[in-house]
């Protein structure tokens, strides 16, 4: 039986029915999901029954899972297993994951456990419709472009306005300093599509000063957040998001007071981001192969 792919909004988003998470799944349903992600971005399921296990057999379906992440620790007994968790911090900033590794994820999906009775949706913007709206000569500038990624990050926050617990989080996140090399527009493997690659661990256009950089990034981002490119996705209970790590952003909205709220991240290794001209990414600082195998570059049907 075919799956049912119901839009949800024009440039993103898609709800996957009348496939069952729990149980193997064959081959022609792998294609067909893939596909809807090269598609659509984004993609929502209903996760019923599904536990820790489940996920991983999910997404193993797409490639070799990452271990949870390079610096913070998983989920007990479940190294492929990332705790998002309000108690462990909050990632209110828009980026994609794990940029600052010479071979991001390919595939992030994040599965509801405990969700809040208001507020705590989702936004996952699609990079590639941004890039199709940047006028022409914005086109041609962000295509000759390379930005430095590292996890070492502008926060927008003095070190004296946070507390004790917060201070650990972020020394254990830059326990390992990475720094990456990437170009701003990323080739999909697959579609050939050009998507902006860039988000909040881009903190340095290579060959400008930091300043200037500041105001190129702004000026591109603004185009990735657009309201008409970005899914808004209110969780409910016992729902699996999948989507594709190399042509989207996402951000964690704020906006549940001190209410417990958590998620399960499961990511797939992915393949070193190559730009328009065909130049491949390349690690500054950082040796991430304790967390992700590189992928094979797939061959585009």
């Amino acid at each position: 039986m075919s799956l049912k792919i119901t839009k949800v909004t024009a440039r993103i988003g898609a709800r996957v029915s009348g496939v069952d998470l729990t149980g193997p799944l064959d081959d022609e349903q792998v294609a067909e999901i893939r596909e809807a992600l090269n598609v659509h971005k984004a993609l929502v399921f209903d996760a019923t029954g599904l536990d820790d296990a489940g996920q991983e057999a999910f997404l193993r379906r797409f490639g070799e899972l990452t271990t949870a992440h390079p610096t913070v620790p998983a989920v007990e007994g479940a190294p492929n297993v990332l705790p998002v968790d309000s108690e462990r911090g909050r990632s209110n900033h828009w980026h994609t994951d794990v940029t600052f590794v010479l071979n991001p994820p390919q595939v992030t999906s994040l599965r509801s456990i405990t969700i809040p009775p208001y507020g705590g949706e989702t936004l996952i913007a699609n990079a590639a419709a941004a890039y199709r709206d940047l006028p022409e000569p914005l086109r041609r500038l962000a295509d000759t472009l390379w930005a430095e990624h590292t996890n070492d990050y502008d926060y927008a926050v003095p070190d004296e306005a946070i507390d004790e617990a917060e201070a650990a989080r972020r020394a254990q996140f830059t326990s390992i300093r990475y720094r990456t090399a990437h170009p701003v527009v990323r080739v999909h493997p697959l579609t050939g599509e050009r998507g902006l690659f860039i988000g909040g661990f881009a903190q340095r256009i290579v060959g400008l000063s930091a300043g200037e950089s500041r105001k190129i990034l702004e000026l591109l981002q603004a185009y990735v957040t657009r309201p008409e490119n970005v899914l808004r996705h209110r969780w409910s209970e016992n729902e699996l998001v999948l989507f594709d790590n190399r042509i989207t952003q996402h951000y964690a909205i704020d906006n549940y007071d001190d209410l417990p709220r958590r998620l399960h991240r499961v990511t797939v290794a992915g393949e070193v981001p190559v730009g328009a001209d065909g130049e491949r990414s390349r690690a500054i600082e950082g040796d991430a192969s304790h967390y992700t195998a590189v992928a094979p570059v797939p061959v585009a049907a």
